[in-house]
């Protein structure tokens, strides 16, 4: 399956978070290849013209580029975002939930989002929860649809009397377990929509240690390029065989099973419950 040749996208609008840098970056340019109306956020406003540029540039002028500003570790600023979204575009084939916090830099030093949520667990779980739901009536307009969570292989199981890991904190045991809670809302979220809007949610672990900003600022030696993580990704995004597969988690390209936790039901609903409450939803 590594072999997949994605087709043309001239029909389909695409939102990346986090294509600044990295594999949301790198998505962006081959996407923009492909012809794809592209929805580019970031929360620098140089390094997203710069990446909007580029994308144009790329595609020849064949794709339409826009950008949407904010900084996802404020919640607020998700909700607005979201809303402007609704506002300007007509519709939404896919939201690629990409932009991650890493390990970091002091893996020892907590760090908290606007609201005061441990910053990981605010990025790369309450805030794809959060911008999938705001935008659901949009993707759900524009189906079939698909939602595409940027996941990992690095999974460990949410302490759900501590998810902010007040005790015994460590930079990448948080970005492991906040990948699981996506993983674990992925599974609920498809559950819940695919029947009734046909919106697909999966979840996937593109490619490991690839050489980005983050695995490098954590101490790792990269193990592969970004572009190894592309394809795999465009691949969720693009692939007909998979338009009616949901509620997925894939290594790669390969459907495989995530941490045991992610198929704990009742660990699920007691996550969804104090997600709900942290969002005031």
């Amino acid at each position: 399956m590594d072999t997949y040749l994605a087709p043309e996208l001239f029909d389909r609008t695409v939102l990346i978070t986090g294509a600044t840098q990295g594999l949301g970056l790198h998505l962006a340019r081959d996407l923009a290849g492909r012809g794809a109306t592209l929805l580019l956020h970031g929360r620098d406003r140089t390094r997203l013209d710069r990446a909007a540029a580029e994308a144009r540039e790329l595609s020849a002028g064949r794709a339409e580029v826009r950008t949407y500003l904010a900084d996802l570790s404020d919640l607020d600023q998700v909700r607005a975002m979201a809303a402007a979204v609704r506002a300007a575009e007509s519709r939404l084939d896919v939201l690629v939930n990409n932009a991650v916090a890493g390990g970091g830099s002091e893996p020892l030093r907590r760090e908290f989002g606007a609201q005061g949520h441990e910053l990981r667990f605010t990025v790369n779980y309450l805030t794809p929860y959060l911008l999938t739901r705001e935008l659901l009536p949009l993707l759900s307009s524009s189906a079939p649809a698909r939602v595409v969570q940027v996941a990992s292989m690095g999974q460990a199981p949410v302490d759900l009397a501590d998810v902010m890991m007040e005790r015994g904190y460590e930079g990448l045991e948080a970005y492991c377990r906040s990948k699981l809670a996506m993983i674990m809302s992925t599974f609920d979220l498809a559950e819940e929509e695919t029947a009734r809007t046909g919106v697909t949610v999966n979840a996937l672990h593109p490619a490991h240690l690839m050489d980005t900003e983050g695995v490098r600022a954590y101490g790792l030696t990269p193990a592969v390029s970004v572009e190894e993580g592309v394809r795999p990704t465009v691949r969720l995004i693009t692939d007909p065989a998979l338009t009616k597969v949901t509620g997925r988690y894939f290594d790669r390209f390969t459907d495989a099973r995530a941490h045991d936790q992610a198929y704990d039901t009742e660990a699920r609903k007691r996550l969804t419950a104090l997600t709900r409450e942290l969002l005031d939803l």
